[in-house]
């Protein structure tokens, strides 16, 4: 699975760029609408990115995953803030979302934010 992620962060941001060269109305629209609901405001963007890393579990969407992951980290999320992020959405979820936490530590590993990455990092 950490191959599958790090395969990920490597080939997508060239599938974003194929995407926005062929639907650029899409790309625009979608983009738009993502900057200003994903901005600061009543809740603060590492909120909305744990918020949004959740619905992606749920949903099983791993782009949406790996995507909200990366930005939730950027927006500086704790590793354990996404960990009890995937403990609701398997508290809401049940098997489905609990199949999906591999998933998640996977990707933390991938970025480097794995438990063996933070205990060397300390």
């Amino acid at each position: 699975m950490i191959d599958e992620a790090r395969a990920f962060y490597r080939q997508w941001p060239e599938a974003t760029n194929t995407m926005k060269q062929e639907t650029p109305d899409i790309v625009r629209s979608f983009g738009s609408l993502f900057q200003r609901l994903m901005s600061e405001g009543a809740l603060s963007v590492r909120e909305k990115e744990l918020i949004a890393l959740g619905i992606g579990m749920a949903l099983r969407c791993e782009p949406c995953l790996q995507s909200h992951l990366q930005k939730a980290l950027a927006a500086g999320a704790s590793r354990e803030q996404i960990i009890e992020t995937a403990g609701v959405v398997v508290m809401m979820q049940g098997g489905p979302g609990y199949v999906y936490v591999p998933k998640l530590l996977a990707a933390l590993e991938a970025l480097g934010k794995g438990e063996a990455a933070e205990t060397a990092a300390v």
